[in-house]
């Protein structure tokens, strides 16, 4: 991750609402730093994942093609033992489906899938990733917030991306030019008791590299 403090001229700073997936598409206008898959979880899955103990949450970071992201979130969850029934399915299958839309959009033949749970203030600073583009979903606790800034300050105006909905971003080794200028962080949790646990999907260009 490489922080951006500097001067963004003439910046993408637009942020698409998209209230279908398809509509994600927005993002790769060269206007749009940001895009958000505007959803909310099933009341029964949210109620699930907030109670499950943070230990038996699934964790990991695998480099795959998405139609085995699937299998391989089943394996993580299997050994964390995260409780198996109809929602820890719907977990599965949801990580799976935005594999394939953000693979899809970004023309990647692999993803990178970081599942975590956060406890901490990680990344709390306002950044720009050193990657093409991103996708961060929350399912629990509170989701990313980000902010426009184009003069190497912190956001004056700060948003929060709501719990369960994707936010795609593109990064400052972004091909499509202008240069994004909205920036993103953690939100600080630290002392809080509340434990995140958040998707994060990032495009594998070289397969070659990864064999």
């Amino acid at each position: 991750m490489t922080l951006a403090r500097t001067v963004i001229r003439n910046a993408a700073v637009g942020v698409a609402v998209a209230d279908k997936p398809q509509n994600l598409r927005a993002f790769l206008q060269p206007g749009c730093a940001a895009a958000i898959w505007r959803r909310q979880p099933k009341p029964a899955f949210q109620s699930w994942i907030d109670a499950i103990d943070p230990m038996r949450l699934p964790q990991g970071r695998i480099d795959l093609r998405p139609e085995a992201v699937p299998s391989a979130i089943h394996a993580l969850c299997e050994s964390a033992q995260t409780p198996d029934c109809a929602e820890r399915d719907d977990l599965i299958s949801d990580i799976g489906v935005l594999a394939k839309i953000f693979a899809d959009l970004v023309s990647a033949p692999l993803v990178q899938v970081r599942l975590q749970v956060v406890t901490t203030n990680a990344c709390r600073r306002f950044h720009i990733d050193a990657i093409e583009a991103r996708l961060i979903c929350t399912y629990r606790g509170p989701g990313t917030q980000y902010g426009v800034s184009t003069d190497g300050q912190d956001p004056k105006r700060v948003f929060s991306v709501a719990k369960g909905a994707p936010i795609l971003m593109r990064g400052s080794l972004s091909p499509t030019q202008p240069a994004p200028g909205l920036l993103h962080r953690s939100p600080p949790i630290e002392g809080t008791g509340e434990a995140r646990l958040v998707l994060v999907l990032d495009a594998v260009n070289d397969p070659e590299e990864k064999a």
